[in-house]
């Protein structure tokens, strides 16, 4: 049975049957022809998650909108690796994109380019073949271990082996095809049962991350291995992979592979949505990962798509002028009805994913109590306590140095006048920390009581001193940088000599408190409330303003990818409480809720 790369073969053929071409469409159509060879031998060696999905779609739906689908795609990820290997005049090599894009690695595809210009196997980011086309245990490598390369018939590596698969092609009950010389339906024809696959380790061959000199950028792995967790047993796996995420909730007992109507006998199911705490900024059209709509329309097509004007829905397609300007691809009422379809059900997808990222930061991230220490005409003190939800990790943790996760603190008197305000936003939509353009500028005042778990990277200027940065790459004044070997064991000093990483995370069950002072003279007239929200932003804005100089994919200006980060900002928790000036000290037990029990969404 030929897939629709093989029928995209032989249509070019045929064409030059039916009729005779020039010398311009035989270059054309040479060059197609030579593209979709490239597709089908790309193919027969990567195999792309869409092949996966005719026996895996369940497996299928929640991958394509997980993080790991995203890695890739993600404009500010490419962008930010295109900047260090800027920065480093090259020298950084693939070492980002070697995690985030593994097939397109092993196909010697460029380190950096367009998304539209890589091949769709390389898109899909980490796919299914990046874990289940692994079968060496390759210990902390930040990512650089090589696929098994091969068409969908040959072996995959999974958690149990073999046992179920040999039953179903043996037993008759539905036709399966093992001979890659014949038609019909291909399946793997074995299933090698990989140890490692169900152990935290696996996920540390990326979720340790180690630079070439010496700098502990993601810690995942290590702080898990040190935890009451990891004592009890559990694994990665079992909170990020069951039924509800960030807590051990065991897992579903499902069919691990559906061929047409008949399914496998159920097993320990896991989920494969992964969900993190970032979150897609791109085109719907684009991404969730879906075969009908790259079918549909091109990367470059799907841009052109105004979904947020509302085409193809009812409510716009009565109401236009007839002289309404559509680009040449979507000038077709039936084709904007059918792009609007698929639309929907990218954006039920996503905002499935956008509940469940919802519930792991509330697993993480928990305010305690606030405790009123002074409240008197001299002045109002008080804190509020934050802490770590899980037993597994820090929080937050992994690239912990671009998760922006804040305190917004207001106090309120008697008129509802702001008398106190700190995790305040910029107009860029930066917290007003030393990274701040505004706050650099002079524009706006530091704030100095803002509560933020964002790490910091200090860096070494090659000539001496050191400073805050938002990327890890050593300032430098020579006009061409590198990245240089270190003169020294890092071993033995116990750290790199040339950068540090400031950690403001929590540890496991620990907790950190945020105190406020609002000063006698700014009391105006009691009693005051006390409004507290936990915000979560997957990167701070001032992020973009770093990477800009590359530019970002799908023609995304900075300002539209600050703004779609921003429109991602949530509040984790949003309480209030009201004190009176008696000066006497209050506790208030925010976890139980007051005034605000439920999360809050930000308002816009």
């Amino acid at each position: 049975m030929l897939n629709k790369t093989g029928l995209a073969i032989i249509n070019v053929a045929l064409l030059a049957i039916v009729r005779p071409l020039g010398a311009e469409e035989k270059k054309n159509e040479a060059a197609n022809a030579f593209a979709a060879h490239k597709a089908l031998f790309a193919e027969n060696r990567y195999p792309s998650a869409a092949t996966c999905r005719t026996c895996h779609p369940g497996h299928y739906k929640e991958w394509s909108v997980s993080p790991h689908a995203y890695a890739q795609l993600s404009p500010i990820f490419n962008s930010m690796h295109a900047t260090i290997v800027k920065q480093t005049a090259g020298s950084n090599g693939d070492f980002c994109i070697r995690c985030h894009n593994q097939v397109g690695m092993n196909m010697g595809e460029k380190v950096f380019m367009k998304n539209e210009d890589r091949h769709p196997t390389s898109r899909e980011g980490i796919s299914c073949i990046v874990c289940h086309r692994v079968k060496n245990a390759y210990g902390k490598v930040s990512g650089r271990f090589a696929l098994e390369q091969g068409d969908l018939l040959e072996p995959v590596y999974g958690p149990t082996g073999n046992k179920e698969l040999k039953r179903v092609i043996e037993s008759g009950d539905v036709v399966l095809e093992t001979d890659r010389e014949k038609a019909g339906r291909h399946i793997h024809t074995d299933a090698k049962r990989f140890f490692q696959l169900t152990e935290s380790s696996f996920c540390g061959a990326c979720h340790d991350v180690t630079l070439m000199n010496g700098f502990r950028l993601e810690e995942a792995f290590s702080e898990f291995k040190n935890t009451p967790s990891a004592k009890r047993g559990e694994t990665c796996q079992d909170c990020h992979m069951g039924k509800e995420p960030g807590v051990v909730s065991g897992y579903r007992e499902e069919p691990a592979a559906i061929i047409g109507d008949y399914k496998t006998k159920p097993r320990k199911r896991t989920d494969h949505m992964f969900i993190g705490p970032d979150y897609s900024i791109i085109h719907p059209g684009i991404f969730p990962h879906n075969d009908d709509a790259a079918e549909f329309a091109t990367i470059s097509e799907w841009i052109q798509f105004d979904w947020k004007k509302g085409w193809g829905t009812d409510e716009f397609e009565d109401n236009i002028d007839d002289d309404y300007k559509f680009p040449e691809r979507w000038e077709s009422y039936d084709d904007r009805l059918d792009a609007r379809d698929i639309i929907n059900e990218q954006l039920d997808l996503l905002n499935e994913a956008q509940k469940q990222r919802e519930k792991i930061l509330r697993v993480a991230f928990r305010m305690g109590d606030l405790q009123v220490t002074k409240a008197s005409k001299r002045g109002l003190d008080f804190k509020v306590q934050i802490r770590n939800g899980t037993d597994g990790h820090a929080v937050p943790t992994g690239f912990d140095a671009e998760r922006l996760i804040w305190l917004y603190v207001r106090v309120l008197d008697k008129n509802g006048k702001l008398v106190f305000q700190s995790g305040d936003l910029d107009p860029n939509g930066d917290v007003r920390d030393l990274h701040s353009t505004y706050v650099h500028n002079g524009e706006l005042p530091l704030d100095k009581y803002l509560f933020n778990l964002q790490s910091k990277f200090i860096t070494r200027n090659l000539r001496g001193g050191e400073r805050e940065q938002v990327l890890a790459v050593n300032y430098s004044p020579d006009p061409l940088p590198f990245i240089r070997p270190t003169t020294f064991s890092s071993v033995l000093r116990g750290h790199p000599g040339a950068a540090r990483k400031h950690k403001q995370g929590i540890p496991p069950l620990g907790h950190r408190w945020a105190k406020y002072r609002v000063k006698a003279k700014e009391l105006t007239e009691g009693p005051y409330k006390i409004h507290v929200q936990f915000k979560a932003a997957m990167v701070p804005v001032n992020l973009i303003t770093e990477i800009k100089v590359v530019g970002f994919d799908y023609n995304m200006s900075p300002r539209a990818v600050a703004d779609a980060i921003r429109n991602g900002h949530i509040v984790l928790w949003d309480k209030t409480v009201q004190v009176d000036l008696d000066g006497e000290d209050q506790t208030f037990d925010l976890d139980k809720g007051h005034d605000s029990p439920k999360p809050a969404k930000e308002e816009e």
